[in-house]
């Protein structure tokens, strides 16, 4: 699959580090992997971490995996009961990405990524604008209208405040001429719990990444009115061609414990490098749509820090810390 553009031009410096991959030896069967999740189950950090342990699992680098879902606030609780239990554990790993970076700079918290060790990058994807399928809004131009006229009471439900879905309506009103501080927004703590909000109309739209709502707009319980890619996606017309100059994708990826030794670090790497060159993980990323963004090592864990500078400049340009 060609690789979309991923985000918006703050972050396309980036973009050149996504083609570098970490030189591993080959990888040596771990032992039971210990998945922390921290989010709750159905949203993209929960498919991305099952996927990715299909894949583990299916290119035999560990016996079997583990999971603990541990959702709330943008991924930081689930952090810090990974930071605080998890310290030297050979075999632990964690789920993360855009949305915990996010959150991390807007709930204050006091654990961040610096505490963990990064292994890999993973994926991009694109979010989605939807609305339940009998809302008065057919177009992202009939939301728009609506929010501009009474921000407070549309309300945009997402994932945790901060995070990617956050961020994009942000943009979004923004360059609409809206004022970002006044968004309602509704965070979720996880996939399951957004999908039914929104089917219920219990907020005005939804935003997400595409794989996490792909099967409610295919079923037509959800209507897609635009998605934050540069150029169509499954028919899905962009927030660009609708006059709104936006686009932003999210990273996800996945970390392993503080205190390993170097050459812990390095095993978990070529074992995640060999699983992401299997078919099984191949098939998910078909799947779910998934970009292919790996980036390994020492390399995701520079790209990490500058993404940190971006999301906080965005973030505080959009005014949207409290």
């Amino acid at each position: 699959m060609k690789r979309r553009e991923f985000s918006i031009a703050a972050a396309a410096t980036l973009a050149a580090l996504s083609g570098l991959r970490a030189h591993a030896q080959p990888a040596q069967p771990l032992g039971t992997v210990k998945m922390m999740i921290p989010a709750n189950p159905g949203g993209g950090w929960d498919q991305t971490g099952r996927a990715l342990a299909a894949a583990i699992q299916s290119a035999k680098v560990a016996q079997s995996v583990q999971f603990d879902n541990k959702g709330g606030a943008a991924g930081t609780i689930g952090l810090a009961q990974f930071v605080n239990s998890a310290k030297g554990d050979p075999n632990a790993l964690m789920m993360g990405g855009m949305v915990m970076v996010g959150g991390i700079l807007l709930n204050k918290s006091p654990v961040d990524l610096s505490m963990v060790t990064p292994i890999a990058r993973l994926t991009s994807e694109y979010v989605v604008i939807v609305v339940p399928s009998n809302s008065p809004h057919k177009t992202m131009g009939d939301l728009v209208k609506a929010f501009k006229a009474e921000p407070g009471k549309v309300a945009w439900g997402g994932g945790s405040a901060g995070g990617t879905d956050h961020i994009l309506i942000g943009l979004i009103a923004k360059a609409v001429g809206a004022d970002p501080s006044k968004i309602n927004y509704v965070p979720f703590k996880g996939g399951g719990e957004a999908i039914s909000a929104i089917v219920g109309g219990h907020v005005a739209a939804g935003v997400s990444g595409l794989g996490e709502f792909a099967e409610q707009i295919k079923a037509g319980r959800m209507r897609a009115l635009a998605v934050s890619s540069p150029a169509k996606i499954d028919n899905i017309p962009t927030l660009k061609e609708q006059g709104i100059d936006v686009v932003l994708g999210n990273w996800r990826g996945v970390f392993a414990a503080p205190g390993i030794s170097t050459a812990q670090r390095d095993a978990l790497v070529s074992a995640v490098k060999t699983a992401t060159d299997s078919p099984a993980w191949r098939e998910s990323l078909s799947k779910f749509g998934w970009d292919d963004w790996y980036l390994g090592g020492d390399q995701y864990k520079a790209f990490i820090e500058e993404d940190t500078k971006r999301i906080s400049s965005i973030i505080d340009s959009l005014g949207l810390k409290k």
